[in-house]
């Protein structure tokens, strides 16, 4: 029996004990995985998945794919030349078992790419400076901020002008350093705009 399985945006056909080079996943040596997005598993066709469906995988190493050389030159009088290399990120794998059914109650961990977030907590961040937002001012009535500015303000913990108003030149100097804004607290006078509004 064979499973086509995706995973790092492409698809692989495997069979028990198939040693694979992958994506490179979020595990060590070792650990067990298990691939969800089945799109086929012996004679059951996925649309797109196989409902129920796994594939697990025993990780062996952590391991980088051969060098690639990116070559680009401009040709006439004052041309230039750059030469730049790259190797990819991979894990290889063992495939241990394939499962045509029951995968979701088998306790095994999903196996999540080394740059991806779990499915599960992808809206979860997206809440958090709204919520700041409505309790607070808008930091928009400052010269000079805009909605992305606001948004940098708000996940650093600033939310209203009585907050802006009683900072000091320490203050001033952190919040610039930290959100990279060059001075522009001070070139604005947002604390004393602040102190305007606040009243």
């Amino acid at each position: 029996m064979f499973a086509v399985l995706k995973t790092g945006g492409k698809q692989y056909k495997v069979a028990s004990g198939d040693v694979l080079r992958v994506e490179k996943l979020a595990a060590d040596a070792g650990d067990t995985v298990q691939f969800n997005d089945i799109l086929m598993i012996g004679d059951a066709i996925g649309a797109p998945f196989v409902a129920g469906a796994g594939v697990q995988a025993e990780v062996i190493d952590q391991i980088k794919g051969e060098k690639v050389i990116h070559f680009v030159r401009r040709r006439r009088k004052h041309s230039s030349k750059r030469t730049k290399g790259h190797r990819q990120q991979l894990t290889l794998i063992r495939v241990t078992d394939l499962l045509a059914d029951g995968a979701d109650k088998s306790g095994v961990k999903a196996a999540i790419g080394a740059g991806s977030a779990p499915r599960s907590t992808e809206t979860a961040p997206a809440a958090k400076p709204a919520k700041a937002a409505a309790s607070g001012d808008d930091l928009k009535k400052l010269s000079g901020v805009g909605p992305a500015l606001e948004k940098k303000l708000i996940e650093a913990g600033v939310t209203s002008f009585a907050q802006i108003a009683g900072w000091s030149e320490a203050d001033v100097a952190r919040y610039d350093e930290e959100l990279g804004l060059k001075g522009k607290i001070e070139k604005e006078g947002w604390v004393a705009q602040s102190q305007d509004l606040k009243a």
